[in-house]
């Protein structure tokens, strides 16, 4: 075994040379942070960098989830004061009811509907993701998606229990919506392919009669 020499003063970097090296540093963080994470996280895109690599569009679906799903938990905590005011004993049943679903009416936007779930899939070129519903048979839920980005290919099945069943496929679709129906008690979903040559992004919202929406690859 050799012993390693210790530098020489001369060999060692200088103060210079450290301080050139620590302005190059923070100078590649700060066009990074402009060029890349603002547009790509925020949706702030001041040298149109981030538009021109896809980045910027990214930012938005972000903002825009996190928007509506910001929404989504005021309209939900609405509605829980809502159904928490005690109602007077001598009101009747039916006219409580009515009252419930007048409330309901006021609070929620009739034109935008109030999803259970929703799931952001960011898709490679080539690259497929499953997503699935737990349902039993019988069980009905809502949903809708839509690719940004590019279209995509979609099958949307179901299997458990030894059974499977495909309902709808489709190829270059950019969005889709509907009722899907559990035939059997499983998982019940829709797989995604990206032929694209570039990233998109898939985003599925989904209210209704399931346990859980989970992605399974």
């Amino acid at each position: 075994m050799y012993n390693s020499e210790m530098p020489t003063k001369a060999e060692l970097p200088s103060t210079k040379q450290l301080l050139k090296s620590t302005i190059i540093a923070l100078l590649t963080a700060v066009v990074l942070l402009v060029t890349v994470i603002l547009p790509a996280e925020y949706a702030i895109d001041p040298t149109g960098i981030g538009r021109a690599l896809g980045l910027a569009e990214m930012g938005e679906i972000k903002t825009q989830l996190a928007e509506e799903a910001a929404a989504d938990e005021a309209r939900d905590q609405a509605l829980a004061l809502v159904t928490e005011v005690e109602q007077p004993i001598e009101t009747p049943v039916v006219e409580s009811l009515s009252k419930a679903v007048t409330a309901e009416a006021e609070v929620s936007n009739s034109s935008e509907p109030v999803w259970k779930d929703r799931m952001l899939l960011s898709l490679k070129p080539g690259q497929g993701a499953e997503v699935k519903l737990a349902m039993k048979k019988g069980q009905v839920a809502e949903f809708e998606w839509v690719s940004k980005g590019g279209p995509v290919n979609y099958d949307t099945h179901g299997d458990g229990n030894g059974n499977s069943i495909s309902y709808e496929k489709g190829r270059g679709v950019p969005n889709g919506e509907g009722e899907l129906v559990a035939a059997f008690t499983g998982n019940h979903g829709w797989f995604f392919r990206n032929r694209n040559d570039q990233q998109v992004m898939v985003i599925i919202k989904a209210k209704g009669e399931y346990s859980k929406m989970k992605r399974m690859l």
